[in-house]
């Protein structure tokens, strides 16, 4: 059993220090920090996702490359064709640190940052550094317009 002890010979537990307390309360507050600014994968900064910004928007069926496509900066959206007659749009924001993919070419739609690589069948990574595929964006086709939803 332990004996408290009290008066002047007595010995206490030393209390935190001013630098016990600076450190700890530096690791923790950067710990906070850092956990803030990760989220998970393909999360992006934007305030409207792709999907939404494009919504409405029309292209032309001729204007999409059969195995290629067509990517839309402004509305941060790739709409590829992967084979004849068939029509798919994804965001075109990479998922590996958010940079905007540029081409799409022999059935790959490429991001020239680090030289990530998605199917434009169905936005699958291919290779690189993307831990993970490019969101699918709703089209839909009628006639020669493709209208993205």
């Amino acid at each position: 059993m332990t004996e408290l002890v009290t008066g002047p010979g007595a010995r206490t537990a030393p209390g935190p220090t001013r630098r016990r307390v600076l450190v700890t309360g530096g690791v923790v507050a950067a710990a906070a920090a850092l956990t803030a600014a990760c989220g998970e994968p393909g999360e992006s900064s934007r305030a409207s996702s792709p999907a939404s910004s494009a919504a409405g928007m029309r292209v032309a069926t001729a204007d999409v490359p059969v195995g290629g496509g067509l990517v839309l900066p402004d509305q941060q959206v790739v709409v590829t064709q992967p084979t004849a007659g068939t029509f798919r749009a994804f965001s075109a924001v990479c998922t590996h640190e958010s940079c905007s993919v540029t081409q799409v070419s022999h059935g790959a739609i490429i991001c020239p940052c680090h030289m990530g690589q998605f199917s434009a069948a169905d936005g699958s990574v291919l290779g690189g550094p993307p831990p993970a595929p490019l969101a699918p964006v709703p089209v839909t086709v009628s006639g020669g317009t493709i209208t993205l939803a």
